[in-house]
């Protein structure tokens, strides 16, 4: 293996506002996995926390010259803080970074709570909201419902809606694939609502917990997605953006993605909780017990701590990290070994390919095989008149 590289600086900072959530989707990993830390934390951030972590984002900015940061608030539920400590959390933290150093606020919520309220002090402090939903009520129903039982997709479109109303402050729809739900109806209906993107995620699934398959010989994800990639095309009328595929176009044209999910770029995001511990990649609750955690906090560790932790040595060692079938693949620079969390077992750690690898392969040549009927050549930059870059405008 050869010399760690000096790790890349954070540039997303996540706050977990708050810690509990109106809605039980059973995928969640939060709720619904290995580690189950969030339901014995505080059910919201303090003010403490979060000038704490503001005069530790303004720290790490200042050492490493960062003129802009991403704030994202995340959950649970962000919005079951409350509005007048949502609204005294973003003070806190715009108040705690100097002004040279430029934030940009993201909330992403289930969007059942929003109100023109909640989108006016979102209009004051510049936050873009982000709403996750699988897609049409039986596809969205299969997975988010109620504590109760109920549906939850009407109160989450009556908050898309609300939000079109203002889109200068819609940052796009959030979609858990599910092989159950038909690609080109889930795509048609959440481009629909004319989001600027949609994020497509996989199911949260290691090679001791793998994700469903009808038939465990076929890469039924890839063919989902490569779905979703077709009809995306094809609907010259839909303006939208979607990150998956425009991040495999991105990176097999040697370019940097936007994602954590691909490429070997170092992952550039960390995750504050609520009782202001500091975690890497929080979505490794899905792994086992503690997977997430550092042992540090933003009372007495620096951003810096975490950058250097034993535990963060994945962001270090870029294609050198991953298993040897991942080294020698063609197409290791697009998918950059999968997903960290996708990659585990008990056995060998994150040593493994991607539970999705087969999927990820399937999709990135149907994507890169659409772009050579284009007359594009991997490495390359496509060419203008490819639909696949326009969308990219």
């Amino acid at each position: 293996m050869t010399r760690p590289v000096r790790p890349a600086p954070f540039r997303t900072f996540i706050l977990k506002v708050a810690n509990r959530c109106n809605i039980d989707c059973d995928y969640c990993f939060v709720f619904h996995s290995k580690d189950q830390a969030a339901r014995r934390l505080p059910a919201r951030m303090g003010l403490d926390v979060a000038r704490a972590a503001a005069r530790r984002i303004a720290e790490h900015a200042t050492a490493h010259e960062l003129r802009t940061v991403d704030v994202v608030l995340h959950g649970g539920e962000p919005l079951l803080a409350g509005l007048p400590h949502l609204a005294a959390l973003l003070g806190a933290v715009r108040d705690g970074v100097p002004s040279e150093t430029r934030i940009r606020f993201e909330v992403q919520t289930n969007g059942t709570l929003l109100s023109p309220a909640w989108l006016d002090l979102f209009e004051q402090h510049g936050v873009t909201v982000g709403v996750s939903l699988d897609g049409p009520p039986d596809a969205n129903d299969r997975h988010r419902l109620t504590h109760t039982g109920r549906s939850s997709t009407a109160a989450t479109v009556r908050g898309v809606e609300l939000l079109r109303t203002r889109p200068h402050l819609f940052a796009g729809l959030l979609a858990v694939v599910d092989l159950a739900n038909d690609p080109v109806e889930v795509h048609d209906y959440l481009a629909a609502f004319g989001p600027p993107v949609i994020d497509f995620g996989l199911p949260h699934a290691t090679h001791d917990d793998p994700p469903y398959r009808s038939d465990p010989h076929v890469p039924e994800y890839g063919r989902w997605m490569s779905r979703v990639y077709d009809t995306w095309l094809d609907r010259p009328r839909f303006r939208h953006s979607v990150r998956m595929l425009e991040d495999i176009v991105a990176l097999g044209s040697g370019v940097r993605g936007s994602v954590e999910t691909l490429g070997l770029a170092p992952p550039t995001s960390v995750v504050i909780e609520s009782d202001g511990s500091i975690e890497g990649v929080d979505t490794l609750r899905s792994v086992e017990e503690g997977a997430s955690r550092l042992g540090l906090d933003v009372f007495r560790h620096s951003y810096d701590a975490a950058l250097s932790h034993p535990k963060m040595s994945h962001r270090r060692y870029g294609v050198d990290g991953l298993h040897e079938k991942c080294r020698g693949c063609p197409l290791v620079t697009v998918c950059g070994g999968g997903y960290l969390p996708h990659r585990f077992s008990a056995a060998a750690g994150y040593r493994n390919p991607s539970v999705y690898c087969a999927d990820l392969e399937y999709l990135i040549r149907h994507v890169q095989n659409s772009l050579r009927r284009h007359g594009w050549t991997p490495g390359a930059v496509p060419p203008r008149e490819d639909p696949a870059l326009e969308r990219t405008k």
